[in-house]
């Protein structure tokens, strides 16, 4: 991709932002059709996903611009309801690519999952018996997925873990560290567990009760950071040291106070959230995960951390579980899913979550710069009275007209909207 960087963008008409598209990232008529939403999942192919079909529900789906990560230019899709989100995040991607971008890494593609063991009448023996049958454990679990193991992925290596208190008492949890490689993976962790929970059952004596694989997928992480120079904070009358510390009072905030952190995080979860839904990937299992490890510490804090570095620049970094794929279920079977993966080009699921831990930290970026200077309520209602003309009723041009009019008077409100149109249509 020649660059991410598309001036003007947000004034093209829909026609001209596709034709942006399909020229920057060498779509398909289908592809771009996909994506435009002119075609997609239809409700045949819906039938095939869910159950009880009768249709399907269209969401916007915006492109986030200006993104550079690890020195590769990458357009993202983004897929939500909620106004300032893909401008904010574009914006922020801006203000760091004169730091260089964001760079970002990924660990292995490793879920776990867990057999949950009741029953036993000595858990130390079954931790020792455990550990003696691992070679044929793990040799039992390569027999399953041979898909997944032919690319090189599958089971490597067993923990076992003593619950000592619940409301049951105690018993053992075997975890089977499997990677999946670029698929997310859920189902073939789960055969897998299943697959081993007969053997595990003769080898202990006890009784397999939960087999499922674990959404604290903290062992598949990933991990971006961006440099902000002070001077790409200025604005508005607010100069950069001034804005630098205000989002690093704002970030003491959320480190601090778990009420504070659980929007602070939410923020982040705004630019993760939009791309995991519009590449087809499981948004819940990723929002779960994310909470969690915010949690693992036994305090809910912030997933991100905010700096001053040696030169007085702005610093962040962001690490999180990423469970995402690129081959396999929706990602796979819905054709928008198809067309964003290939507008990003993306060659992997580390890469992918990369780019979705970069998104993360400049939505968080954008909402605490927002927070710390003029409030998050003048940018976000400027966009979110369009959202309220359109529902009065407004249409075409009159939907700018009626929104700058509600933007201008303060009063961003349906039953305004609704005179200020009729006014204009009187």
């Amino acid at each position: 991709m020649p660059t991410s960087r598309l001036p003007g963008f947000y004034q093209q008409t829909l026609a001209e932002r596709a034709r942006l598209l399909q020229a920057a990232a060498g779509l398909t008529p289908a592809e771009l059709a996909a994506l435009t939403g002119a075609a997609g999942l239809t409700p045949a192919q819906a039938d095939h996903m869910i159950e009880n079909v009768v249709g399907t529900f269209a969401l916007p789906l915006g492109v986030a611009a200006n993104f550079v990560v690890n020195g590769r230019e990458v357009l993202v899709p983004m897929v939500i309801e909620e106004p300032s989100v893909v401008a904010s995040a574009s914006f922020m991607a801006k203000l760091a690519r004169a730091g260089g971008g964001f760079t970002a890494a990924s660990t292995a593609p490793e879920m776990i999952g867990q057999i949950q063991l009741l029953d036993l009448r000595d858990r130390a023996a079954a931790k020792a018996a455990l550990a003696a049958e691992t070679g044929r454990l793990l040799a039992l679990a390569g027999q399953v997925n041979p898909s997944i193991v032919k690319r090189g992925g599958g089971a490597r290596a067993l923990e076992v873990r003593e619950i000592a208190e619940s409301p049951i008492g105690p018993f053992l949890v075997l975890h089977v560290i499997y990677d999946t490689r670029d698929a997310m993976g859920a189902n073939a962790v789960n055969t897998v567990c299943e697959a081993l929970a007969p053997a595990v059952e003769q080898i202990t004596g006890g009784r397999a009760h939960l087999r499922i694989l674990s959404n604290l997928t903290d062992r598949r992480r990933a991990r971006a950071r961006c440099v902000i120079p002070v001077r790409e904070l200025d604005f508005s009358g607010y100069a950069g040291e001034q804005v630098r510390d205000g989002i690093l009072d704002a970030y003491a905030f959320a480190a601090a106070d778990p009420y504070r952190a659980a929007t602070h995080n939410k923020g982040i979860l705004n630019g993760i959230d939009p791309v995991v839904i519009a590449t087809g990937n499981d948004w819940r299992a990723i929002e779960a995960g994310a909470h969690a490890y915010a949690a693992r510490s036994g305090r809910y804090t912030s997933l991100s951390i905010w700096e001053k570095d040696a030169d007085g620049n702005l610093a962040g970094t962001l690490e999180l579980p990423l469970a995402v794929g690129i081959v396999g279920g929706a990602t796979k079977v819905h054709p928008t899913a198809q067309a964003a993966l290939k507008l990003m080009g993306v060659a992997s699921a580390g890469e992918l979550a990369e780019i979705m831990a970069s998104v993360g930290l400049a939505q968080n970026l954008g909402a605490l710069r927002a927070l710390a200077t003029e409030g998050i309520q003048r940018g976000h209602m400027s966009l979110h009275a369009r959202q309220i003309a359109a529902a009065a009723g407004a249409a075409g041009d009159l939907v700018e007209v009626v929104a700058a009019r509600l933007v201008a008077e303060n009063q961003i409100r349906a039953e305004r909207a609704a005179e200020i149109l009729r006014e204009l249509q009187g």
